[in-house]
């Protein structure tokens, strides 16, 4: 079991299926836990499931704010919180988009106004919170911060197993995600002499009511031969968190049941 003792941890993008599961498992690990995300049902449940314990608080945040993110931990710390992990979770994804009823458009239909929104949330979002820690928090404490990638950050999506589905790997999420690891690789090296360290994780697919067809499609390009569960991609951002990942600075940790390694 890992013991987050002393840890507050931060996280964007804390009411997803993902992140509500890093929020829950911290908070029984032992960890602090300011989360943040957009206002709304999944912020709703995250308050109604975890807003009577002292370990908890949230904040309405919305990472391609600069404003927002400028004040953010500013506004955590004046609030007696001291933040010493980040995770960088917040993201445009296939799924969401699918649940707010958006259409996929094939590439040559995709604007400029959609991909820069996912670039300035995916990548950007990720950006302007790495600063405000560089401005606020690193150098002042040993401090962590850990990037959330993907499986598709540095593999190429396989297309034909969307086909059909109601939502597709879109091109912004791929390239934001590749992204995600650059900046990971520049910070660890920029904060090496300050306390401090910087590592990606990259999920694999992880079941969130997927379909049997879908389930099926992906589970034939993953060695372990399923999607993975929530639970199990948390399992290894807690060690991430946790003191035992000191010596680890600069790498990308993919948990994805053997996909990446085909």
């Amino acid at each position: 079991m890992v013991d987050l003792t002393g840890r507050t941890v931060f996280i964007t993008g804390s009411g997803g299926v993902l992140g509500s599961t890093y929020v829950r498992r911290m908070l029984a690990a032992g960890a602090k836990v300011v989360s943040t995300d957009l206002p709304g049902p999944r912020a709703d449940a995250l308050l109604e499931t975890h807003g009577d314990n002292p370990d908890f608080v949230f904040y309405d945040m919305d990472v391609s704010d600069e404003a927002a993110v400028t004040a953010i931990f500013q506004r955590v710390m004046a609030d007696g919180w001291q933040p010493n992990v980040v995770l960088n979770n917040a993201a445009i994804t296939g799924e969401m988009l699918m649940g707010k009823g958006k259409s996929f458009p094939d590439f040559a239909d995709t604007t400029v106004e959609d991909f820069e929104k996912t670039l300035r949330t995916n990548l950007t979002g990720a950006f302007m919170v790495a600063r405000q820690m560089d401005r606020d928090i690193v150098g002042k404490y040993p401090a962590t911060l850990i990037n959330v990638a993907s499986m598709y950050a540095l593999n190429g999506a396989h297309h034909r197993i969307y086909d059909g589905m109601p939502f597709k790997n879109f091109s912004a999420y791929g390239v934001t995600k590749a992204g995600i690891h650059g900046l990971t690789v520049w910070l660890a090296g920029y904060w090496a002499g300050r306390q401090a360290t910087v590592n990606t994780i990259a999920p694999g697919a992880v079941f969130n009511g997927h379909s049997e067809e879908f389930q099926s499609r992906v589970s034939e390009l993953i060695m372990a031969d399923r999607m993975g569960k929530p639970d199990e991609i948390a399992d290894v951002m807690l060690f991430l968190a946790s003191e035992g990942a000191g010596y680890m600075t600069g790498q990308l940790v993919n948990v994805d049941g053997g996909f990446s390694a085909w």
